[in-house]
């Protein structure tokens, strides 16, 4: 592959590690939400026909979008978040389809089914890796902020949350305002690298790649989906010259040992602490409690 190949490949690894951790922020409070794409494709279209009508600013278009997708993402969470969890996931995958039938018929500001055209000034590596750093830099305070410690634990258990005087619905909101503003810059860069946004930019298929994602990568840390989604595209690529058609036979059934056997992800900070505490540990430092045979009970410690 030439060397072109991969640095879009590399640049639609970054997108989709965007969308990955808009996916991760509402799963992180116990919400399994594809609603992402939807926030994508709503803020895609609105910078698209904003650029066309009155030059938006890549700068302003970019704000735009992260604006945009919070406030749906509060609207979201307002209507559905009562739901529960299978349901509530029904509903996300419903928003997906609704979107695309908007997209359709919506033709004086989507195009319809012939899509539109969108300016390419954000599909640069500065503005990609700049959000990139700023997203990750945003999930790392978060995570070590009360709002990390309560959502980790409305995620392991709501009932529990509650006795700690923790509300699972007020963290579930949250969560879905950062998904949105996430899936809002996602789909503004989508847009932008493309130069081009249809009924099938942002569809199903997108919110299954990057959930897939955030699964390969790990779903219990922030950097996970970063991982996840930068190895499920590059993969592909790697597997298509030698796989041919096979290739994304290969990647399900990786994807399907990774779960198996690594069923927290690639990115699993409990797997590492316990390595490098094994490695630490040295073998004087643990006190082996012997008892000599015949000796009463208690006779070690008597001693």
């Amino acid at each position: 592959m030439s060397t072109t190949a991969w640095l879009t490949t590399l640049q639609f690894a970054g997108v989709n590690a965007l969308f990955a951790l808009a996916i991760y922020a509402s799963l992180w409070t116990g919400v399994l939400s594809l609603a992402p794409v939807f926030f994508g494709a709503v803020s895609a279209f609105t910078f698209g026909y904003l650029a066309g009508a009155i030059g938006l600013s890549p700068a302003l278009g970019l704000l735009l979008g992260v604006a945009l997708g919070a406030a749906l993402g509060a609207a979201t969470a307002g209507l559905i978040i009562r739901l529960d969890s299978h349901y509530l996931a029904m509903a996300t995958i419903a928003m997906v389809l609704i979107g695309r039938v908007l997209v359709l018929n919506l033709t004086e500001y989507t195009g319809g089914a012939s899509g539109t055209l969108v300016p390419g000034d954000l599909g640069t590596w500065v503005w990609l890796i700049g959000t990139l750093v700023v997203a990750g830099y945003v999930m790392s305070r978060l995570a070590g902020s009360r709002f990390g410690l309560a959502a980790d634990a409305v995620r392991e258990d709501p009932a529990v949350a509650q006795t700690l005087a923790i509300s699972p619905r007020q963290i579930q909101f949250v969560g879905f305002i950062l998904s949105g503003a996430l899936g809002g810059a996602a789909g503004v860069f989508q847009s932008s690298f493309l130069q081009y946004i249809g009924p099938d930019t942002f569809y199903t298929h997108l919110g299954f790649v990057t959930l897939a994602a955030v699964v390969l990568g790990g779903a219990f840390h922030w950097a996970g989906p970063i991982v996840g989604a930068i190895a499920f595209t590059i993969l592909p690529e790697l597997l298509r010259e030698p796989m041919g058609e096979y290739d994304r036979v290969v990647t399900g059934v990786a994807l399907v040992l990774i779960i198996i056997y690594m069923p927290r992800g690639l990115v699993d900070v409990r797997r590492l602490r316990l390595l490098r505490d094994r490695t630490r540990r040295r073998p004087g430092d643990r006190r082996e409690d012997v008892t000599p045979a015949g000796a009463p009970a208690g006779a070690e410690a008597s001693s």
